[in-house]
C-alpha cells in the first residue's frame, strides 16, 4: 500500500511517518518546511518539498504517486493568531486541503484521514463530545470545520472513505518550540531554556487537555485501516484536563535553582485574555476507546519531563515571528506586538 502523509516534516506528521515506515509501509511524504524541519524527514520516505497551496503542482504530484490512503496533517495550527492572519490561515488550511483532496479524488484515493481540531467545538460546555455541533469561534476553527464538512460532501459524491480525527493539544519531542504563537508547553520550555520568564494570558485557570505524541500516533495510524472508523468523527486524546497554571508549575519544576526554588525572574507574568480564546477546552475519549482502543500511557508529568529532556538536548531556539501580521491593531496580544519572548 502506498500512503501519503502531508505535513510530514512537522511535529505530528513526522512521528506518523516513522510509525508507518517501522511497519513496512511505503510512505510518500509532503511538506513545504514552513513549520517543519529537514531533520524530521524520515530518509526511508519519498519526500516532496511541496506547498499545498499550489493547486497544479499538488494535483500533479498526487496524480503521479497515486496513494491509496492519505493522512492530512499539514496545517497552520494557530488558533490564537488566526484572528490576525485570517487569509494566511485560510490558505494554509482550507485551500491547501481542497487542493489535496481534489488531487486525491482524481488519483482514485480509497481513504482520507483528516486531522482536524477540537477548535471546531468553540466555546461550548466541555467535555466536548462528537455529537455536538461545530460552533467555532476563531478563524482556524472555521477552516477546520469547513475541511470536515467538505470531506463529508465530497465523500458522498465521489465514494472514497474517510475518518476525521480531532486531537487535543499535542506536545512532545520535535515540536516547533521556536513558534511564539502556539504550543503553550513548547513556548514555556523554550523561555526557560533562554533563562527568561514566560507570559500567561488571563488568570491561568483556563482548562485544557494535553496529549503526549507517542500516546496518539499509533491511533492516528490505526484510523486509516479500520473499517469501523469509516465516515466517523473521533476525538483523540485523554479526557483528563488541567489548568495552564498547573502546566506552568510542572515546567518550572524542571528549572529550579540549587535550592530547588524557582528563581524570581523566571516566574510567569500574567496578561489580559487573548481575543476569542476559549476558556475551557477538553473532550470525551469514549468514542476513541470504543473504536480505536485508545489508552493513555504517558502521564502529563512524565510527558513534560520527556519533552524537557529533548528540548535541553536541542538547546534554546530563537523565537521566529512573522514579518507582518495581516491585521495589526491594539488587539494583537502584547507578547506578539512587542515581541517579548
Amino acid at each position: 500500500m502506498k500512503i501519503l502523509v502531508t505535513g510530514a516534516a512537522g511535529f505530528m506528521g513526522s512521528h506518523l511517518v516513522d510509525y508507518l515506515i517501522s511497519r513496512n509501509y511505503r510512505v510518500i511524504a509532503i511538506d513545504n518546511l514552513s513549520g517543519g524541519f529537514k531533520r524530521n524527514i524520515n530518509p526511508k520516505s519519498h519526500f516532496y518539498n511541496l506547498d499545498l497551496r499550489n493547486k497544479n503542482k499538488t494535483i500533479n504530484v498526487i496524480k503521479h504517486v497515486k496513494p491509496e490512503l492519505i493522512y492530512h496533517l499539514a496545517a497552520d495550527a494557530t488558533e490564537g493568531r488566526s484572528q490576525f492572519t485570517p487569509i494566511l490561515c485560510t490558505q494554509n488550511n482550507y485551500l491547501a486541503f481542497l487542493n489535496t483532496l481534489v488531487g486525491a479524488i482524481k488519483a482514485g484515493v480509497k481513504k482520507v484521514v483528516l486531522i482536524s481540531s477540537m477548535s471546531v467545538y468553540g466555546n461550548q460546555n466541555p467535555p466536548f463530545s462528537e455529537d455536538m455541533p461545530a460552533k467555532p469561534v476563531d478563524i482556524y476553527g472555521i477552516s477546520k470545520a469547513a475541511m470536515e464538512e467538505t470531506t463529508r460532501v465530497l465523500s458522498q459524491v465521489y465514494g472514497f472513505e474517510y475518518t476525521i480525527l480531532r486531537p487535543h493539544n499535542c506536545y512532545g519531542p520535535r515540536q516547533n518550540i521556536a513558534d511564539p504563537y502556539r504550543n503553550v508547553i513548547g513556548i514555556f520550555i523554550n523561555c526557560m531554556l533562554q533563562n527568561k520568564h514566560f507570559f500567561i494570558y488571563g488568570d491561568g485557570k483556563q482548562k485544557r487537555a494535553f496529549s503526549y505524541i507517542d500516546d496518539i500516533t499509533p491511533y492516528i495510524a490505526k484510523a486509516g485501516f479500520l473499517k469501523k472508523t469509516n465516515k466517523e468523527t473521533i476525538n483523540i486524546g485523554p479526557q483528563q484536563e488541567c489548568t495552564i497554571n498547573e502546566i506552568a508549575s510542572i515546567i518550572l519544576g524542571h528549572f529550579t535553582d540549587k535550592n530547588h526554588r524557582v528563581p524570581k525572574d523566571l516566574k510567569p507574568i500574567f496578561l489580559p485574555d487573548r481575543p476569542q480564546e476559549v476558556k475551557d477546552a477538553f473532550c470525551t475519549d469514549e468514542k476513541a476507546r470504543e473504536l480505536l482502543g485508545f489508552k493513555q500511557h504517558v502521564s502529563l508529568k512524565e510527558g513534560i519531563a520527556k519533552m524537557v529532556l529533548w528540548a535541553k538536548k536541542l538547546g534554546p531556539q530563537k523565537f521566529k515571528y512573522l514579518n507582518n501580521l495581516e491585521l495589526t491593531t491594539k488587539k494583537v496580544p502584547k507578547t506578539w506586538r512587542e515581541r517579548l519572548i
